[in-house]
C-alpha cells in the first residue's frame, strides 16, 4: 500500500470522532508539555527531515540537557515519544538529566514529524521554493518574509508543500493535525483514566504547530519552533487551553543551572 494511501486511511479512520471528547470528570485537570527534539545532524546541514532521521548533535544533547534540568522539578507521570531515533534519544537525554533514566516511556508513531514524501532528504530551501511557486510567490524567501508579516499562515504554506511534492505522498496539513490531536487524545485518556497530572512529550516543530492550528488565536502558533522549544497545554472540563508556544524558558533555566559554578 502506497504511503498516501495509508495516510488518508488513518484519517479517514478518526475524521467522523471528536478528537477532544474525552471522557472524564469535570474537575479532572492535565497539563501536557510538547517538546521538540534537540537539533540534529540533518537540521544543521539546512535539510528536510520528516520521516527521514538523524542523531542529534553533541550541540543537540546539550540543550537536551538544559531542558531535562529546567523541567526536572515538575512531577511528570508520563512521558512519550514517536518512533522517531532523533525523538526517542532527546527523551533519553531529558529523563537521565531529570534522574530518571529508567521512566517509562510511551510510544506513539502519530507523534511523528509530517511527512514531506519527496522532499526528505533534499535542501529545505529547494522545498520553500517549490512551495512559493505553488502560491504564486517568487521564492522561499519571499514566502518565510509574508509569513513572517502575517500575510501567510502556517496551514497554507504546509499545503503548498504536499501540492508541490513530485511524489504525490507529502501528508497535509489536516492529515497532521488528525494524528497529532489523536496522540493527543490517547495521552490524556490514559491520565484520566490513571490520575496522572502532568505529561511530557517529545515530537517535532512542524507537527507540533499543526496539532494546535484550531486551537488558539495567538499568532505565535505560525513562528518556527526553535529545538528543545515547549508547547504547553491544560487539559480541564473537556477542553483544553494552549498557555505557552514556543518557550525557551526551561532549557534558559536548566542552562544556568547546569552551568552554576560548584
Amino acid at each position: 500500500m502506497k504511503i498516501k494511501t495509508w495516510l488518508l486511511a488513518s484519517v479517514l479512520a478518526v475524521s467522523s470522532a471528536a478528537a477532544f471528547n474525552v471522557t472524564a470528570a469535570q474537575s479532572d485537570s492535565v497539563d501536557i508539555y510538547f517538546a521538540r527534539h534537540g537539533k540534529t545532524l540533518l537540521n544543521t546541514y539546512d535539510r528536510v527531515q520528516g520521516w527521514a532521521d538523524s542523531p542529534l548533535t553533541p550541540a543537540g544533547i546539550e540543550t537536551a540537557r538544559y531542558l531535562g534540568a529546567g523541567l526536572k522539578e515538575i512531577p511528570f507521570d508520563s512521558f512519550y515519544t514517536s518512533d522517531a531515533g532523533r525523538q526517542r534519544e532527546t527523551m533519553q537525554v531529558i529523563l537521565k538529566e531529570m534522574g530518571k533514566p529508567d521512566a517509562k516511556v510511551t510510544e506513539l508513531t502519530d507523534l511523528r514529524e509530517m511527512f514531506f514524501g519527496g522532499f526528505e532528504g533534499r535542501a529545505n530551501a529547494e522545498m520553500a521554493d517549490a512551495a512559493a511557486k505553488k502560491l504564486g510567490l517568487a521564492s522561499g524567501a519571499e514566502m518565510f518574509k509574508q509569513m513572517g508579516e502575517g500575510k501567510i499562515s502556517l496551514i497554507p504554506m504546509v499545503d503548498a508543500i504536499t501540492q508541490s511534492d513530485d511524489k504525490q505522498e507529502a501528508e497535509s496539513a489536516q492529515q497532521v493535525k488528525t494524528r497529532m490531536q489523536r496522540a493527543l487524545h490517547t495521552m490524556v485518556q490514559n491520565a484520566v483514566k490513571n490520575g496522572d497530572k502532568n505529561i511530557l512529550a517529545v515530537s517535532s516543530g512542524l507537527s507540533m504547530q499543526m496539532m494546535i492550528s484550531d486551537m488558539t488565536d495567538n499568532p505565535n502558533k505560525n513562528k518556527p519552533l526553535t529545538n528543545a522549544a515547549v508547547v504547553k497545554m491544560t487539559y480541564k472540563d473537556g477542553k483544553y487551553t494552549v498557555t505557552d508556544i514556543g518557550d525557551m524558558t526551561y532549557v534558559a533555566k536548566g542552562k544556568a543551572l547546569l552551568n552554576k559554578a560548584p
